[in-house]
């Protein structure tokens, strides 16, 4: 399974924001929408963390130099 990268996933977020708004939905569709949103929404904001992560262990030293650190969470 191909993993969906995050402005994927936030660009589904916007499309579903945009059909919720929309005066001809019906309750069963919005429903359905609301979930599929915040599914999408919890693996966008686990993309996030992952991607912070990723830059939080790249840290620059005093010579300007780059190097890698390992964190705890």
């Amino acid at each position: 399974m191909e993993k969906i990268s995050f402005r994927e996933e936030l660009s589904r977020l916007e499309a579903i924001v945009r059909e919720l708004e929309a005066d001809d939905l019906d309750l069963d569709g919005a429903l359905r929408l609301f979930e599929e949103g915040v599914k999408r929404l919890k693996v966008a904001r686990e993309l996030l963390q992952e991607s912070e992560l990723k830059v939080k262990r790249v840290v620059e030293a005093a010579d300007g130099t780059l190097r890698s650190r390992n964190i705890d969470r």
